[in-house]
């Protein structure tokens, strides 16, 4: 378990940041940058759990924001570190996202149109989540072009995307569903 006597440390004011093995990085770091991602993507997740959700969903994100607290706690030490962290995002976990998609598709009907984010609160904040998301997802492939990163963290985040954009559709409100996108030509 973590344990944190004092958030401030004023280590951060030069502009710098220690990653999880004391090596001191800049704050625009492409692993910072990484890692600032993954924190608003569970920031926004857990935005999306204060309103309700139906308790099925709501278990599937609150693991969501756990698994994405082991990437991070994966990318804050680097590979070539003598502190070394095994792989916390495995098959395992990018399986479970996917048998959680495959369980969706099953209930969804299939597109016929794209879909405008917005609609009732819970669905527009996991569209935004999805669009989050897809930026840690190249900001994690950013860091991979420099080092070694693990494979699973890459694909848990491509599936992590599909899965909100379809835990977006399921949670949709009948009352107040996501707007259809209207080509320019069909609008006029």
């Amino acid at each position: 378990m973590v344990h944190l006597d004092n958030i401030t440390t004023k280590t951060g004011d030069a502009g710098t940041t220690r990653l999880g093995d004391g090596t001191e990085v800049t704050k625009f770091d492409p692993r910072i940058e990484c890692l600032g991602s993954l924190d608003e993507l569970n920031a926004h997740l857990g935005l999306a759990l204060a309103g309700p959700v139906p308790a099925t969903y709501y278990d599937w994100i609150r693991q969501i924001q756990n698994d994405l607290f082991d990437l991070g706690a994966e990318l804050c030490v680097p590979a070539d570190s003598e502190i070394q962290i095994p792989p916390r995002i495995t098959n395992h976990q990018v399986k479970r996202l996917e048998n959680w998609l495959g369980k969706l598709h099953k209930k969804l009907p299939a597109l016929s149109s794209f879909i405008l984010p917005g609609g009732a609160p819970l669905p527009a904040s996991l569209h935004l989540a999805r669009t989050v998301c897809r930026r840690a997802e190249r900001d994690l492939w950013k860091l991979a072009d420099q080092e070694k990163v693990s494979d699973q963290g890459m694909i848990y985040l491509n599936r992590l995307s599909d899965l909100l954009f379809q835990l977006a559709r399921i949670t949709e409100d009948p009352e107040n569903p996501a707007p259809l996108w209207m080509p320019a030509k069909k609008a006029e």
